[in-house]
């Protein structure tokens, strides 16, 4: 059982410093006692510990076995003790291991290609990454830092903003040869949608009407788990799909998947911050460093969908940099 009322690493600390500098007068000079006060502490940890450690003369003070056992032992433990101080400070170097969770859009697309730059860069740290579109809870998965896209609920958490994306529906050049693009949002009762296993907030897809916004969306003929395999079932032309342009951009400017129905695009976004247990201390050193290679690396600030001069769709990005910010 712990003994909370008696400062053993202090005792400890003394008892060395009363053997190196050969004395109790020298000794409490540095720790700025009173040599009557560090004899007496000694003395204390003697009758604690039912043992003699230090014959005592007029001349010199002299160990007995057990004080020569404790001091080579307790030598080691202040050791250890520096080297965890060492470790655990926010301004160490960073190591240990370090637990990241992410939705897999975000994983797959911007995490996972900068994990093996990171790593080169922090030697001593090992990575733990897990991918899935489930809000999980930090602590009960021991999660050092999660990706979070959309709006955050109220927390004590701490988040860093990575950056904003727009939504856009999107089908494959596949599909839309296959059925006619919806020339408005009433077209999609005869379309096929791709859904989600998962509730959402919202359900729907939000559209321009007028001042106002309507919700709508197609009957879904697959649902998803993640935004991933939305994309994967979307590129593969089973059917429309509302995804984010940080995921589908790339596809979008290659051909692979065509906006439909951006005239009533109500220009909505979704932000991206990196969520962590900041508060109450200074961070973990992997933390901290894994939060600013985010920073420092990703840029998914796409804001719109333009048209270039032969009708190719581009996405519009603007890069800015995540600053901390209360979640």
């Amino acid at each position: 059982m712990p003994r909370f009322d008696t400062n053993r690493a202090a005792e400890m600390e003394v008892f060395v410093r009363v053997v190196d500098l050969g004395g109790f007068t020298a000794a409490a000079r540095e720790f700025k006692l009173t040599p009557s006060g560090v004899s007496k502490l000694v003395s204390r940890l003697e009758a604690r510990l039912s043992t003699r450690l230090i014959n005592r003369s007029t001349r010199k003070l002299q160990l007995t076995p057990e004080g020569q056992a404790f001091y080579d032992r307790a030598m080691r433990i202040l050791a250890d003790m520096d080297e965890a101080e060492r470790e655990a400070s926010a301004g160490a170097c960073p190591r240990g291991h370090l637990r990241v969770n992410s939705n897999v859009p975000f994983g797959m697309r911007h995490m996972m290609p900068l994990a093996p730059l990171f790593l080169a860069q922090n030697p001593e740290v090992t990575l733990d990454i897990m991918l899935s579109d489930t809000v999980i809870d930090l602590l009960e998965e021991r999660a050092d830092i999660a990706i979070r896209v959309g709006p955050l609920r109220e927390s004590s958490l701490v988040a860093r903003k990575l950056g904003t994306s727009r939504m856009a529906v999107v089908a494959s050049p596949d599909y839309l040869a296959r059925h006619a693009a919806p020339r408005s949002p009433g077209d999609l009762a005869r379309h096929k949608g791709i859904g989600w296993t998962f509730s959402r907030i919202v359900e729907g897809w939000p559209f321009r009407k007028g001042s106002g916004i309507e919700s709508l969306s197609p009957p879904p003929v697959a649902r998803a788990s993640d935004g991933e395999a939305a994309r994967l079932l979307a590129l593969g032309g089973a059917g429309l799909a509302r995804l984010a342009l940080f995921h589908i951009g790339p596809d979008i400017e290659a051909g692979r998947l065509v906006p439909v129905l951006e005239d009533f695009n109500p220009g909505d976004c979704e932000d991206v911050h990196a969520v962590y247990l900041g508060q109450g201390g200074p961070l973990p050193a992997r933390v901290r460093a894994f939060i600013d290679f985010l920073g420092s690396h990703i840029r998914i600030d796409s804001v719109s969908l333009v048209r270039d001069r032969r009708g190719k769709w581009k996405v519009a990005v603007t890069n800015t940099r995540g600053r901390p910010q209360g979640a």
